[in-house]
């Protein structure tokens, strides 16, 4: 049983931002943050089965796939790596790439990693904040700059750039090659609206992706059966003994958490394991004594 207030781990990309506020107070001495990622509290807490980031960019990033588990185990890794985009923010001209305009051979693929042609052969979208993108593995993708972005990701860093914008970092064509979809590729994903409260973004053998709206002064209970990641995206609230606010994430694991939102109310980022989003995740709760459970039980 577990309830934290996750800390973060700031890294730092070329194409990264100098400072990430509201979303973070982190200082990087002048240097480029490109993520924060989310992480369980204390040294000796094992990893998790997925991760949390929130991506910052001033410049598009790499043109790059990533392998899916079969392809990941087959040279030592313990996964593959799907993950979904949640846009926070967005310029005007702000997009990103998925798939390509027409399917290419294997050669056809490497001579554009090679020559830089690739940048030309992905179909960028325009994105706006609200928008929600899957990015299964095997799936040739890029993120252009202007952009703050959710991700939420099967825990794997197992990343193949075919382009790199002349920043004369690895390419791995080769492996890219092994693993793409050398085609176009599927955009948006249509959300599905399950309560007042929830509406589900993506469901798949590897997570499940929610936005939560809470009104002001409401109170729930989360169940958090599986590994639970909840981002605040707005507002604030009292999640299980945290008071948390616009960035901060609690992570949870077979247990129940209290959640009180605030004088504006509070929108949230769920990520969890699962099979199917879960009927009970997010109930009303009420003003009795606290239940075994650590929730409070609604009186009827």
């Amino acid at each position: 049983m577990a309830i934290e207030h996750a800390r973060t781990h700031t890294v730092s990309k070329p194409w990264g931002i100098v400072d990430p506020r509201p979303w973070s107070n982190a200082r990087r001495d002048g240097k480029a943050i490109g993520e924060i990622w989310y992480k369980r509290p204390g040294s000796k807490a094992p990893d998790t089965a997925l991760l949390l980031k929130l991506l910052f960019t001033s410049q598009p990033l790499s043109i790059q796939v990533h392998p899916g588990d079969a392809f990941a185990r087959s040279i030592g890794l313990p996964n593959g790596k799907t993950e979904a985009w949640y846009v926070l923010s967005a310029t005007a001209d702000a997009a990103v790439a998925l798939g390509l305009k027409e399917r290419l051979t294997s050669r056809q693929l490497r001579q554009a990693g090679e020559d830089g042609s690739i940048a030309e052969l992905v179909v960028w979208h325009a994105v706006a904040q609200g928008d929600t993108i899957l990015v299964p593995a095997g799936t040739i993708h890029a993120i252009g700059g202007g952009l703050v972005i959710a991700e939420i990701q099967q825990r794997s860093d197992a990343t193949f750039r075919l382009y790199d914008h002349g920043r004369h970092r690895e390419l791995h064509i080769e492996d890219a090659i092994a693993v793409a979809d050398v085609g176009p590729a599927e955009f948006l994903v249509k959300p599905t609206r399950l309560s007042d409260a929830r509406t589900l973004l993506i469901s798949n053998t590897h997570f499940i992706f929610e936005r939560i709206v809470l009104a002001p002064h409401s109170e729930w209970c989360l169940t958090a059966k599986q590994e639970t990641w909840l981002l605040v995206v707005d507002g604030g609230a009292r999640i299980g003994s945290f008071e948390v606010a616009k960035g901060d994430v609690v992570f949870a694991q077979a247990d129940r958490v209290d959640i009180h939102a605030g004088l504006t109310g509070m929108v949230g980022l769920v990520a969890y394991r699962g099979v199917a989003a879960g009927p009970d995740l997010l109930q009303p709760g009420g003003s009795t004594a606290v239940s075994t459970s650590g929730c409070m039980e609604t009186i009827q």
